[in-house]
């Protein structure tokens, strides 16, 4: 097994696309780009995440205590790169609609949903940190999400 065989095989796992968003210790907000999303328990409602150890907003994300995933609506794939790209940290909610919820977390505006979320847990794992929110608020419409697959993001298909 090879890390390259694993990469290949994880590309190729179809996701969904979400940007993770809180505020630093200087009260300004952060956000990255994430597809390492999922559910964990309806009771309580938790839902997990993972950020790179090396990521510019790892020590944040060590320290936060509330946040919200942003599950990107299809059409918002230039979002997902302006969170992804590690060149505009500055200037990314600059650059996007957002708000400050009564959580005191940032909101992406016309998402397909967002789970604000208050910490749970934290769990080392590897070259990564999971951390476990439990949901305190939940927003959705009804459009089609963003799909990750084989490096590429898009539309859902319409037909299988």
């Amino acid at each position: 097994m090879t890390v390259h065989s694993f990469k290949e095989v994880m590309a190729n796992y179809p996701t969904g696309v979400t940007v993770v968003t809180t505020f630093d210790g200087k009260n300004e907000p952060i956000g990255l780009t994430v597809n390492s999303f999922a559910s964990v328990s309806v009771d309580p409602l938790l839902v997990l995440w993972s950020i790179g150890k090396e990521s510019s907003n790892y020590k944040t994300f060590q320290e936060v205590d509330r946040f919200t995933i942003n599950i990107l609506a299809h059409h918002q794939k230039e979002i997902a790169l302006l969170f992804a790209n590690r060149e505009q940290t500055e200037v990314r909610f600059q650059k996007c609609d957002w708000y400050q919820s009564e959580h005191q977390v940032p909101v992406l505006e016309n998402v397909a949903a967002a789970l604000q979320c208050k910490l749970y847990k934290r769990i080392d794992a590897g070259d990564h940190l999971v951390l476990i929110g439990e949901v305190i608020d939940i927003t959705h419409e009804d459009v089609l999400p963003l799909l990750y697959h084989q490096r590429k993001m898009g539309e859902f298909p319409t037909s299988f």
